[in-house]
């Protein structure tokens, strides 16, 4: 059989679907959980280990700079040796390293276990986004990649709120509490990876290398799986099916093609995009409780308050689930970045308790309408072969700013208070808003290969 694209996105949906939305996704959760970790360190061993503000800087740093190197060597490799086997890659080296962080005596060894740490999960967000966006039927992609998110960020706040009483407690069965939430992302990412091993290659990879044979097993079995025929599901008039031509593998990834017509206007938007969008996400999941303690909280309070705010995770994601194929990306990316820039004026400038959770609870709120939105976007404007590729080299540049953020927002911190970072990322978050909408294409609703 022909068109393994095609066939994909006219099957019925069912519980395999949802099945493996479910186990693709969850990986989501350890992305914002190394996030929140290197805000969590840094406020919590900054006086214990007599962290000097650099120090500090780095250990927020570290697992980016890893990330920002995983996330351009594993999604290219992915391009070039299939999504599957780096799934089988990426979290097993987090797992391996973030148990090792857990042994660290000082600063630098902590650093250095958390760029390897990085190293892994730099492309698990990429992966996350290329997987599902080739085996989900385009009329719930959209969605099921938000459900994927929501999944997956469900578990944040938790991770959140145990880890502010674990440092309270400063130990347990006689070891620091901060190690116990490294041994916890360590442990959880291991479970994830054994439930990734029963994948299936995507179809649409395969045929892009040439394996059509491979490709047309894989989808016979999902067919089988919902119950249907090859046959079963007519293509809709407006788009007919037509038999893909016969592919030659590739020798390697074609990654100039990300600088020719039409994908270099996308390219640079993109680019743009992930250093711009990093100060706006990341920046506020990351050094909320380093601004809470320059408020004056105490590290106790400080990671509280982040916790609570970080209920808006799930809530954004979950919210973003009946919008996503309603509303065209684009607008929806646009709209969210602005309350996240207002949400983020007011949490810098609050002082009362309630006024900082409620702020930073609605910033986090719109973060994740923000992120499911890019997240789906960023899977729909370049094409089966350098997906991956594209989308890992442009959101290794959000890594890269993520190294630079700590050592420029602490430093603003220090000197102008936290209403300056603020205002910052709200300039910033206009500039994106103004890049997406003069250069970003609209795809809302549409195949893959016909974007």
């Amino acid at each position: 059989m022909t068109d393994p694209a095609g066939r994909l996105d006219r099957l019925p949906v069912g519980p395999w679907h949802r099945r493996l939305t479910a186990i693709v996704g969850v990986g989501a959760f350890f992305d914002l959980y190394e996030v929140f970790l290197g805000g969590v360190l840094a406020a919590v061993l900054a006086e214990s280990w007599h962290l000097s503000g650099t120090e500090k800087s780095w250990l927020i740093a570290s697992g980016f700079l890893g990330m920002f190197v995983g996330a351009n060597v594993l999604s290219v490799l992915a391009d070039r040796f299939g999504r599957r086997k780096m799934f089988l890659v990426n979290l097993g080296l987090y797992s391996l390293f973030s148990l090792t962080c857990a042994f660290a005596q000082d600063a630098t060894q902590l650093s250095v276990l958390r760029f390897l740490a990085g190293l892994g999960l730099g492309a698990e967000l990429v992966l996350v986004d290329t997987y599902l966006a080739e085996f989900l039927p385009r009329k719930v992609r959209g969605r099921y990649i938000a459900w994927a998110y929501t999944l997956g960020f469900v578990g944040v706040p938790v991770a959140a709120l145990l880890g502010a009483r674990l440092v309270a407690k400063h130990e347990l069965f006689g070891i620091d509490g901060w190690r116990w939430l490294l041994v916890a992302g360590a442990l959880g990412a291991a479970f994830i990876q054994v439930l990734r091993t029963g994948l299936p290659e995507s179809p649409r990879w395969l045929a892009a290398r040439g394996r059509h044979t491979e490709a047309d097993a894989v989808v016979r079995d999902i067919e089988e799986r919902a119950g249907t025929r090859p046959d079963a599901v007519p293509a809709p008039r407006s788009e007919p099916a037509v038999p893909a031509a016969p592919v030659a593998p590739a020798r390697k990834v074609p990654l100039g093609r990300m600088f020719k017509a039409p994908y270099a206007r996308r390219t640079v938007m993109w680019w743009i995009f992930q250093v711009l969008q990093t100060v706006g996400y990341y920046g506020f999941g990351s050094l909320a409780p380093v601004v809470l303690q320059a408020k004056g909280h105490t590290v106790t309070e400080s990671l509280s308050y982040a916790a609570l705010s970080y209920l808006g995770y799930p809530v954004g994601s979950a919210l973003s689930v009946p919008l996503i194929d309603r509303i065209e990306r684009r607008t929806l990316i646009i709209a969210s970045a602005l309350g996240i820039a207002a949400f983020g004026l007011v949490f810098g400038f609050a002082d009362a308790s309630w006024l900082i959770v409620g702020s930073g609870f609605l910033l986090t709120v719109c973060s994740n309408v923000f992120s499911n939105a890019f997240h789906v976007y960023q899977t729909e404007i370049f094409p089966t072969d350098l997906r991956s590729s594209a989308i890992g080299i442009a959101y290794s540049l959000s890594r890269l700013t993520s190294v630079v953020l700590p050592f420029v927002a602490i430093d603003v911190l220090d000197d102008l208070g936290p209403d300056a970072v603020f205002v910052g990322s709200g300039v910033l978050m206009l500039v994106l808003c103004l890049n997406v909408r003069i250069l970003g294409p609209r795809t809302t609703g549409r195949r893959l290969e016909s974007i």
